[in-house]
């Protein structure tokens, strides 16, 4: 499963390649996970696009983004932190409680029923992810990933530079054995890979430039990428027009000796 903001879906991709709509949302989802009980959560950025592709003007937009699950029925689950809009909304991950991290410039947690608590400090945040115990919360902060430790309330502390990145990095994983896998947009494109320790095991580089990745596939074998830009029917580069943000994206299929979480969409 896959969110894309401007089309307003969260789309589906099976394991030979055919591509389905799973659930069409006007709200703008961002991104998506999957709850303890089946739930889908996802960021919803409402008009916020920079592209405008709701037809409103960002500065028009007067729609709160939010945090919110989706099934059985739609329901906003948080749109402010300390009486203040959450921003535009980035990414999140579900924990087994059904709690949430998501990250909007900085990071916080949702709890199950409670109210949003601010993560960490000084972050310029983008993915997030959590470890295979779910111990241990990994978020970018530009062009390194920190880790903090997760308490029994799901607020974390004694924040920590995990690992160093080329370049910002972007979206997240983690393997059953705990390996970090961590996007890397633009002139240094691609999968870093890093050990539970922090140590850089390797990169995966990419055709494009990558933005998101996950395990999926049968044994969870394989690493899905998605990656900036696209062609269309005749072979040729998506282009859009002056003005509008081109979001065409390029999905890989990678298979890998390692395997992801059996029981974790993330």
């Amino acid at each position: 499963m896959f969110a894309q903001e401007q089309t307003n879906r969260i789309n589906k991709l099976d394991k030979n390649g055919k591509f389905s709509v799973f659930l069409s949302n006007p709200h703008g989802p961002g991104a998506v996970a999957f709850g303890p009980k089946g739930q889908v959560f996802t960021v919803e950025r409402s008009c916020t696009d920079p592209g405008g592709h709701m037809g409103i003007k960002p500065e028009d937009c007067k729609e709160p983004t939010d945090v919110a699950v989706l099934t059985p029925e739609r329901k906003v689950l948080a749109d402010s932190f300390m009486g203040k809009s959450l921003g535009r909304v980035n990414d999140l991950i579900a924990d087994k409680k059904g709690g949430i991290y998501f990250t909007s410039g900085g990071a916080f947690y949702l709890p199950p029923g409670g109210q949003v608590m601010s993560i960490g400090e000084n972050l310029r945040t983008n993915g997030i992810t959590l470890s295979p115990d779910e111990k241990t919360l990994y978020i970018t902060n530009g062009a390194e990933v920190v880790a903090l430790d997760v308490q029994p309330d799901g607020s974390a502390k004694n924040q920590r530079v995990f690992a160093k990145l080329p370049s910002g990095g972007d979206g997240m994983t983690v393997d059953a054995a705990g390996r970090l896998y961590v996007t890397t947009p633009g002139e240094n494109s691609g999968v870093q890979v890093f050990s539970p320790d922090g140590k850089q095991l390797g990169s995966i580089p990419t055709p494009r430039s990558a933005i998101t990745v996950t395990f999926s596939g049968p044994g969870k074998k394989t690493l899905y990428v998605g990656t900036m830009g696209a062609l269309d029917p005749s072979g040729q580069e998506v282009r859009t027009p002056p003005g509008v943000r081109n979001v065409a994206m390029t999905m890989y299929k990678i298979p890998v000796l390692t395997q992801g979480i059996k029981d974790r969409a993330k």
